[in-house]
């Protein structure tokens, strides 16, 4: 059975010289990312892929922060080009180890959004577009990420995204900062959510219809949170008496429950056996993907794949819901043939 790692991360080399060459020195969370080997040394990441055996792949993706984070619309333009040209080489040179790869989109560049898509997806191979919850603050339902999300759904390729917030999202409003990392540990989960809720009450699955997105994280906190999420959010508008939210949720075809239930969620969850058994429960068995979140753990790289792998080995599930997680879902997503 094979294990396809369907949301892990690299700087490929030309990327991150590329990378390099603009922002000069790391710091927050390139450097965090620049500290781990696995990130840019292709020869520890094989090493740490062997650990798992042939069977083990990964689909590439790139790390954080958003491009549009680090850059200008043009600039970020620049690094989505190379970054998407780098990985497709990696696939084309070593074709078992990485069966994909997905693009990044510079969200701050709308005249190239949709172009670059189109280029990665079509003419470089991608199987899919990396976007982040937030593009420097703005949420994705604006209209002018619509032609984006449009193509996506019309070339029936999935969207990853992947949460983005920093410590200057705090906490506390008398504060400046987030502390002790809670804009990560807490913060992370809460971006997806609230990514989710922006795109369901925004009709994006009636609007963009065949629209796949897949949540890191375990679908953030919205398995854990069913009941607010939908018992919870029949009464939207109750609180509220400076717009009718109450018209927002009916102007939805469906309940709004099921259109959360259209995302698909990964098991990269930092090795929570409960948060990967939510996620099953609250998407179903054909909408949760095996991933890991490689190389972000405390050994910098291994960690989180054998947790993960261990713990869908061990649960309570059949062998077929097993086989869909670790490879059927995904090969699905990316249209391999395996």
């Amino acid at each position: 059975m094979k294990k396809i790692d369907i949301f892990n991360h690299i700087w490929p080399e030309k990327f991150f010289d590329a990378l390099i060459a603009h922002i000069g020195t790391m710091s927050d969370i390139t450097k965090r990312s620049g500290d781990v080997p696995m990130m840019t040394d292709l020869d520890r990441r094989f090493q740490v892929m062997d650990e798992f055996g042939p069977d083990y792949c990964q689909v590439l993706s790139l790390a954080s922060p958003p491009l549009e984070k680090l850059a200008g619309p043009e600039k970020a333009l620049e690094l989505s080009r190379i970054g998407t040209d780098a990985m497709a080489e990696l696939c084309e040179q070593h074709p078992e180890r990485f069966p994909a790869f997905i693009g990044t989109v510079p969200m701050n560049n709308p005249d190239a959004m949709v172009e670059e898509s189109r280029r990665a997806i079509e003419e470089m191979g991608a199987a899919g577009m990396q976007i982040f919850t937030n593009v420097n603050g703005k949420p994705l339902d604006l209209p002018e990420f619509a032609p984006f999300f449009d193509y996506m759904a019309k070339a029936d390729k999935p969207v990853w995204m992947h949460p983005a917030r920093g410590a200057n999202f705090t906490d506390y409003l008398t504060e400046d900062q987030s502390q002790y990392e809670i804009w990560w540990t807490f913060g992370w989960p809460y971006e997806t959510s609230a990514a989710m809720a922006r795109m369901v009450f925004s009709q994006f699955f009636d609007k963009f219809e065949g629209l796949r997105v897949i949540t890191h994280h375990g679908g953030g906190m919205i398995p854990f949170f069913e009941g607010r999420v939908g018992p919870g959010w029949d009464q939207m508008g109750a609180r509220t008496s400076d717009r009718d939210l109450a018209a927002v949720r009916k102007a939805l075809k469906r309940p709004h429950l099921e259109y959360f239930k259209e995302f698909y969620a990964d098991t990269a969850t930092f090795g929570s056996r409960k948060a990967i058994e939510h996620a099953m429960e609250f998407f179903g068995e054909d909408r949760v993907v095996f991933a890991s979140d490689a190389p972000f753990d405390p050994e910098g790289g291994p960690k989180y794949i054998r947790d993960t792998i261990r713990i869908i080995e061990e649960m309570d599930i059949t062998d077929a819901q097993r086989r869909k997680i670790f490879q059927d879902n995904a090969a699905g997503l990316l249209g391999l043939k395996l």
